[in-house]
């Protein structure tokens, strides 16, 4: 079988940490209210090319080549990408 090795490409994500952010579409929390002080959602959904995606706290949400945005969880994210310098 052939190998390939993937193109280095330099995107741009953000760690989720419970609070609004661009691309985030449903906040959902049980009966919490999204406008309460203490309110933390349990989770999210991301609309991306594949439909609406599960995020939880501490996903990536990256923006891909092309604008589309998806998430990635935290273990794959460190195995991928590395921080890049200006």
């Amino acid at each position: 079988m052939a190998k390939f090795r993937k193109k280095p490409v330099v995107i741009e994500a953000e760690q989720w940490n419970g609070q609004a952010m661009e691309g985030l579409v449903v906040w959902v929390a049980g009966a919490a209210n999204p406008k309460h002080p203490q309110f933390t959602p349990l989770w999210a959904e991301i609309e991306t090319l594949e439909g609406k995606l599960h995020v939880t706290l501490g996903d990536w949400i990256i923006t891909g080549v092309q604008g589309e945005k998806y998430p990635c969880k935290p273990d794959i994210f460190a195995a991928t990408y590395e921080p890049v310098e200006d």
